[in-house]
């Protein structure tokens, strides 16, 4: 696995346009903390129940001074809808090119029912008030994802 992003590195900045395609960039955030969070596609089963998790879970998120924000290839229109369906409260960010994905390290070759594929690996990244990645995970699984980012938050935030 490429490991292109290390916790203790600055994150790389990054402007991409949310579902109303206004752009939101990375930087706009400084002093605040930032769940970034990667995934594969709108209104997928997985993708859309880590969505509604962390839109059930932003009150908790914004107590902490935190704000979050997935990113996924699919345009802002699919966000659009995608948001609408589910009443997501998550911002969420279009990178169509996959560019911000790969500098992040999430995508990469992957494999389903023999067949070879590139595509997004559901990663999460803390990222401080001053930019610096924090922690990371890679190839998250869904179910209570958002309460051990919680729990990171809450840890990093003491120390």
């Amino acid at each position: 696995m490429d490991e292109k992003i290390q916790i203790g590195e600055k994150a790389p900045d990054f402007c991409l346009p949310d579902k109303n395609e206004f752009n939101i960039c990375l930087k706009d955030f400084l002093g605040k903390w930032v769940v970034l969070y990667f995934y594969p596609k709108d209104n997928t089963k997985a993708c859309t129940l880590e969505a509604m998790d962390f839109s059930r879970a932003l009150s908790d998120f914004q107590k902490m001074n935190t704000v979050v924000l997935g990113v996924s290839p699919d345009s802002p229109k699919s966000h659009t809808s995608f948001t609408d369906t589910h009443d997501l409260q998550v911002t969420l960010l279009s990178d169509s090119d996959h560019a911000v994905i790969e500098t992040y390290g999430g995508w990469q070759l992957k494999k389903m029912y023999g067949k070879e594929y590139y595509g997004v690996v559901r990663s999460t990244f803390l990222i401080d008030p001053e930019g610096v990645i924090a922690y990371m995970w890679r190839k998250v699984r869904v179910p209570n994802h958002v309460n051990i980012v919680k729990e990171m938050l809450k840890e990093l935030q003491v120390s």
